[in-house]
């Protein structure tokens, strides 16, 4: 099994449910998760997706660490081609001053996925290609090492130490290797993919001051539950939403699994419906500890990152409650970072 288990919420809102509760919601899995003994706790970022209310990661990682004691809280994470490293490195400085030791800086390399979120932004589909750049002067306002701006200095980060992740889309894992950072790998539908990005990872690592050897997290979907079925269908109202984005062009609130599978769908929106829910680790619990034993053999990963979202949160927690139990956590503790 692998050693350590982790959340990823992306405050997906629910129909008949304002977006404010989709926030509070996240903070009140955030302290679930604490109380199970989950290592880590991150929150997303997304720009103008209707069924997604995190839209402000560090203001809401601020949130959840207000509301939560022991667990670390971070980003899955900042998208750094949309910000300025200089103001990223001040609210992560923010963020570990009021909450000292308990702070994660997850990056990713994605712009705003259509025109005019990009346009909104300020940014075009090149600035991913600044990506290592962005990271090399976000680390040298912690360590005051960056050179572009030597008469500015970015407080309170400036001494601070918040480990940093890469998030590995694209040449994210490449990057990761060559800076000596932790790296974020997904989903688990593709899991050989996943072993081959990981492979490339360890294979180009080049220790750093940060981080002397490679440390690897895997994420995607886990759903457990009594039975097969129930775990199957916690995977429902997921799996519809991300059909209707692709057919209907947006990305809806999440639904009741029972009204879905009443729902009359077109052979197109049919293929996509199971496509979404083929290949996710779900099932009983013994039936997912296999799963997850052949994901930590294929990849020898170090930690999870588990981002599992359904309509119906009772039965999320319920989830989350087994995949503890089954992982064998101990429940609340101090938990050092990586």
């Amino acid at each position: 099994m692998i050693r350590r288990l982790s959340v990823l919420d992306r405050s997906r809102t629910r129909e008949g449910h304002p977006a404010s509760q989709a926030l509070r919601d996240t903070v009140e899995l955030a302290r679930q998760a604490e109380r199970l003994g989950y290592h880590r706790f991150w929150v997303s970022e997304h720009h103008s997706v209707p069924g997604v209310a995190g839209s402000a990661p560090t203001v809401l990682a601020a949130a959840v660490a207000g509301a939560t004691r022991r667990i670390r809280v971070g980003t899955g994470g900042v998208m750094l081609p949309n910000h300025r490293p200089l103001v990223v490195a001040e609210q992560f400085g923010v963020l570990e001053s009021l909450f000292p030791g308990r702070i994660d800086m997850g990056l990713g390399r994605s712009v705003g996925f259509t025109g005019g979120i990009r346009r909104a932004l300020g940014r075009d589909t090149g600035d991913a290609d600044r990506f290592e750049e962005q990271l090399a002067e976000l680390l040298g306002w912690f360590d005051g090492t960056q050179r572009a701006h030597p008469e500015v200095h970015a407080h309170p980060a400036e001494g601070l130490a918040v480990p940093a992740f890469v998030l590995a889309t694209g040449e994210g894992a490449e990057i990761a290797a060559r800076t000596g950072l932790p790296l974020v790998a997904g989903d688990l539908r593709r899991r050989d993919r996943v072993a081959e990005i990981v492979e490339r990872y360890r294979a180009g690592f080049r220790p750093s001051a940060r981080h002397p050897e490679p440390y690897v997290v895997v994420s995607g979907t886990v759903a457990v539950a009594a039975t097969e079925e129930e775990a199957r269908r916690i995977l429902v109202p997921e799996a519809w939403s991300l059909a209707r984005s692709r057919t209907r062009g947006s990305f809806p609130p999440l639904r009741p699994a029972q009204e879905i599978e009443g729902v009359e769908m077109t052979v197109k929106e049919r293929e996509l419906y199971e496509g979404a829910l083929a290949g996710h680790v779900h099932g009983t619990e013994e039936q997912v500890a296999a799963e997850l034993a052949e994901v930590s053999a294929l990849t020898g990963a170090d930690e999870l990152l588990v981002t599992t979202s359904t309509y119906d949160r009772g039965a999320l927690l319920d989830s989350f409650g087994r995949l503890a139990r089954l992982a064998g956590l101990a429940g609340p503790r101090a938990n050092g970072a990586p």
